[in-house]
Formats: C-alpha cells, structure tokens, sequence
C-alpha cells in the first residue's frame, strides 16, 4: 500500500539517467518545471516557468512538463538501484529549474528515497527563504550550490535577481548541510575574468566546511530551444571559453586552497 509521501505531485520536464556530472557517482536526474532566475546563459529555458508550455522542434510541438506522483518517479529511479551501487556512491539529484520553488515535492521525493537507502543530492540557486531549504536539508546528502556572481548588480543584470539572499544562504547552508559544493557556470562578459572568478573562490573558502568549487564552461547547448519556445537566445553572439583560460581560472581557486574541478 502506498504511503502519503509517494502520493505527492510535482511538475517534471525530464528524467536524464546515467549522468556522472551532477553529483557523486552515476545519478539520474530530475528536471523540475520553476525558477525564480532568468540567467541569460540558461540551456534548460522550458524548465523557467512552471506553466505548462508547448516547444517546436523540427516543426513538431510538444508538451514539455508533465504532472507526476513521487511514487511514478520512484518507478524510475528504482530501475537504476543497481548502477548506482556499481559506481560506489551514485543516486538521484533534483535540478531544474529550481527544486526548491516545489517544495513539498522535492522534500517527499528526497524523503522517500532517503528511506529507500538511496543517496541524494540537489542542485540549486538556493533563492529561497531559508526555511524552505531547511525543510529539505535532512533528507539530502550533497548540497551543489551556483555562486555565480559576488557583485549584485551585475548577478541581477544577468539573471534578473540580486545575490544578497543567496550569499546569507549559502552560509547558513554550509554550516547545516552535509556536504556543500560550490558550482560557478564560467559566463564570457559576465564572470570569466581571474578577479572574478577569485571573488567567488575568496567567498567560498569563507564557507564552514566547504572545500570543494566546480568550473562550468558556458557552452551553447539548448540555444535551440529558445526559438522553439518562440523566444531570443541573448547569448548567442558569446563563444565559449577556451580549455586554456578555464585551466587558468582553475588554477585560481586553488590558490585559495579548494580543490577545483572544471565541469562537475
């Protein structure tokens, strides 16, 4: 018989299985429709706005959410037990979007596999009031958390939010979390330089705990989607940054004593 926790409905765009990027160990993903930010740079731009929305592709449209119980995800996640055991430490990550703007949702999904002995992890903005996260800290296992910006004017430019909320988070979560790691998606124009990049790092080592920060290099994938979404893709005239500069920042971060690993 099922339990009230598998009955809990959320709105999901995707289901990617097998990834190695998005946690410890091979994960399946879970895409969650909703987020509070609009970065400029984002590759899952159907995951923005919880609506129900309809992309063209290749002259088809389709639906690009659907409604599910955390039980029906858990059929899919159960599929995968024995690759994540194979990897040593693998399990389920909820991104988005943004996990945190379904909360009920995510805290029953994180829950449930949590009882399941399935490792757990989330990647988030953490723009939320910290009561919401505090909700789901204790059924989460790795914390990956984007620091995409320490200057506020600049993050809300690129994003449409300030950072202040972010930057207290980020501390209350260090202190609370198991595991926190710090993510920066490395954007040309808006944070690629070494004092930038050096900010973040200085902000990061800052945090209790944390000893840990990734290096995501902007990439194009998913600038397709905004035409298909009937929108402008604003980044399209920035190219990616080379593996040499992204070497250099790299070296950067660790000169703040934190392990750096671009990609994630």
């Amino acid at each position: 018989m099922e339990n009230d926790l598998t009955l809990v409905r959320g709105r999901i765009f995707n289901i990617q299985r097998f990834s190695i990027h998005d946690g410890p160990g091979v994960r399946t993903i879970i895409f969650l429709k909703g987020c509070p930010l609009r970065c400029k740079w984002c590759c899952n731009p159907e995951s923005q706005s919880y609506k129900q929305e309809t992309i063209v592709t290749a002259g088809i449209s389709k639906e690009v959410a659907r409604d599910v119980t955390v039980g029906e995800v858990m059929q899919e996640i159960e599929k995968d037990r024995a690759y994540y055991r194979r990897s040593g430490y693998g399990g389920i990550t909820l991104s988005g979007g943004e996990c945190l703007w379904q909360p009920e949702f995510s805290e029953a999904l994180l829950r449930e596999a949590k009882e399941r002995g399935i490792s757990t992890a989330i990647e988030t903005t953490a723009f939320a009031d910290m009561n919401v996260i505090r909700r789901l800290l204790p059924h989460i296992d790795t914390v990956l958390m984007d620091i995409k910006h320490t200057n506020s004017q600049k993050h809300k430019e690129f994003t449409t939010r300030e950072n202040e909320l972010i930057l207290e988070n980020a501390k209350n979560i260090a202190r609370e979390a198991r595991t926190l790691i710090i993510r920066t998606p490395v954007i040309p124009t808006f944070n690629d330089t070494r004092e930038e990049i050096a900010e973040i790092a200085k902000f990061a080592c800052s945090l209790e705990g944390v000893t840990e920060m990734h290096l995501l290099p902007y990439h194009r994938i998913g600038s397709d989607k905004y035409a298909g979404l009937g929108r402008k893709y604003e980044m399209a005239h920035i190219s990616p940054p080379s593996k040499e500069h992204m070497n250099e920042l790299c070296q950067v971060v660790k000169s703040y004593g934190l392990k750096c690993l671009i990609g994630g």
